[in-house]
């Protein structure tokens, strides 16, 4: 694969230049995952001096021939090499290095994450780290877990029926993603837990995929109330009636609708 050896000259780069004191590989190659259709992903800890004279497009570009660099909405480095192939990079300073304590989870053994520690700072923090995310369990965690899935629902209600069904597709958007969180705690298929829609389809029941696949209000609440019962009964709590039969309404109301006026095939 093309993303082995864009790995093996990241590798090669951060080892040949002494500015990076620090870097990390992270997400599915470093869990062992990886495949033709993944990013290559990283983290690069410079001097406070390097990383303000860094031009992070010619540092990629030293890499590999790319199509294009960008910083991403969240500050992060794209580069897009041929193929086309996604590589991440974060390059931060080596005061960054103890933000990585504040992670979640590290996702991946040590051993395959580390790339070069030069100072030594990077390894233990990273041991310090569970690999694997928390995942809801208490009655409390469970209801909140449920709960911003309703949160979700409602609002993409609401706005549906103020016309405004673009804002519409984005919470339902984030009402599937809760979905697939309570089914993977329900199933128990926790181990891709912080990107819940990653590898769905293979560890999922089908009729969770397609509800969450659907997006719409009505097929996410009427598989959402069944994981949220199921939840609730495991953990001694009690759904909500009251909102249950506010949401059975706005779900049925939602399936008499007529289609959006942007749906596929409309003037």
């Amino acid at each position: 694969m093309i993303q082995h050896d864009l790995i093996a000259r990241v590798r090669e780069r951060c080892r040949a230049d002494g500015d990076v004191r620090a870097a990390l590989m992270y997400g599915s190659f470093a869990a062992g995952e990886g495949d033709a259709h993944s990013d290559v992903e990283f983290w690069l800890f410079l001097t406070p001096a390097a990383r303000a004279a860094l031009d992070p497009a010619a540092w990629c570009a030293a890499v590999a021939p790319v199509n294009l660099v960008l910083e991403n909405e969240f500050g992060t480095h794209v580069a897009l090499f041929p193929g086309p192939v996604r590589g991440e990079f974060h390059f931060a300073t080596t005061a960054d290095i103890a933000s990585v304590a504040g992670w979640p989870a590290r996702g991946a053994a040590v051993e395959a994450m580390v790339v070069v520690d030069r100072d030594g700072a990077l390894t233990p923090v990273l041991r310090a780290l569970p690999e694997r995310p928390a995942v809801p369990r208490s009655p409390a965690e469970i209801a909140d877990l449920c709960g911003r899935f309703a949160n979700w629902l409602v609002l993409a209600a609401h706005v549906t029926a103020r016309g405004e069904h673009l804002r519409a597709q984005d919470a339902l958007a984030h009402a599937a993603r809760h979905l697939l969180w309570m089914a993977r705690v329900a199933e128990g298929s926790t181990a891709h837990y912080l990107t819940p829609s990653r590898a769905a389809e293979a560890e999922l029941p089908a009729r969770t995929v397609a509800a969450a696949g659907a997006g719409t209000l009505a097929a996410l609440w009427e598989e959402g109330r069944e994981r949220w019962r199921e939840l609730a009964a495991r953990t001694g709590g009690e759904p909500p009636a009251a909102l249950f039969a506010e949401l059975d309404r706005l779900a049925a109301a939602a399936t008499a609708r007529p289609a959006s006026p942007w749906s596929p095939g409309r003037p």
